[in-house]
């Protein structure tokens, strides 16, 4: 029995939307799965998270707010790598983590 579990920000989505990503995530495991005999079988559930509980890059969640903060971060720290690394070994020898 295919089970998929989503964990999203409490209110974010409507009930219509969630009933929608429900079904279209149950198209995408009978594909994978290969036979229609699977969609009776497909569990999703979708679980609502408080904002509280939520942190991006070790700060508290903050809605739209958060998602810019964080895209720009990525940006910055994108533009901070050397060459292309293509490992964690690599990764941590061109940005190694700083202690705090």
């Amino acid at each position: 029995m295919p089970f998929v579990n989503v964990k999203i920000v409490d209110g974010v989505f409507t009930s219509e939307e969630k009933h929608a990503m429900a079904k279209e995530l149950t198209e995408v495991m009978v594909k994978y799965e290969g036979s229609e005999a699977f969609r009776e079988v497909v569990w999703v559930l979708i679980e609502e998270l408080h904002t509280d509980g939520w942190h991006i890059g070790g700060r508290p969640f903050a809605g739209p707010k958060s998602l810019m903060e964080n895209l720009g971060n990525s940006k910055k720290i994108f533009e901070m790598i050397d060459g292309a690394p293509a490992s964690r070994e690599e990764f941590a020898a061109v940005m190694p983590a700083r202690s705090k």
